[in-house]
């Protein structure tokens, strides 16, 4: 059996916003775009998600264009459509409404042979809290070095 596809992470959305809820969403993507995605060929960089009409797409995805497709190859920043349930898009919507909340694309992954990404509402960070999180990285970082190998074993 071959290894497993990547998932392909965007690391800067944690960094950027406070997560409050994780949705797991399908994605409706061409032939070419998934072999390109089990290469591990993408990047959520600059990917938001939106709602227009009930539906909730992924803008500005990047994929890129599969080496060994012909002349039927993707458009590498089409918008993607995501595949929820109703309740949750309904749950989007209301928290998306509020002032300061937007979808954020965390992760892209393969779950039993599809392709799923999961959506979070975040709220943007201000600089402060950047701050914060990173002084607290390197304190929990710094704690990690003092203790490691000082562990006793008592027999």
């Amino acid at each position: 059996m071959s290894n497993s596809p990547p998932t392909i992470k965007n690391r800067k959305a944690r960094h950027e916003y406070h997560i409050d809820e994780t949705y797991e969403a399908g994605i409706s993507l061409k032939g070419t775009e998934v072999k390109s995605l089990r290469e591990g060929n993408a990047s959520l960089g600059e990917a938001f998600a939106y709602l227009k009409d009930g539906e909730v797409w992924l803008h500005d995805m990047y994929i890129k264009p599969y080496k060994h497709a012909s002349y039927e190859n993707h458009n590498e920043r089409r918008d993607r459509k995501l595949l929820l349930h109703k309740r949750e898009i309904r749950d989007m919507d209301k928290a998306v409404s509020k002032k300061g909340y937007t979808l954020v694309p965390l992760k892209l992954y393969f779950k039993k042979g599809y392709a799923k990404v999961l959506i979070g509402i975040g709220k943007g960070k201000k600089q402060h809290d950047k701050r914060e999180d990173i002084k607290e990285r390197d304190m929990k970082r710094e704690l990690d070095r003092k203790y490691k190998g000082s562990y006793k074993v008592n027999m």
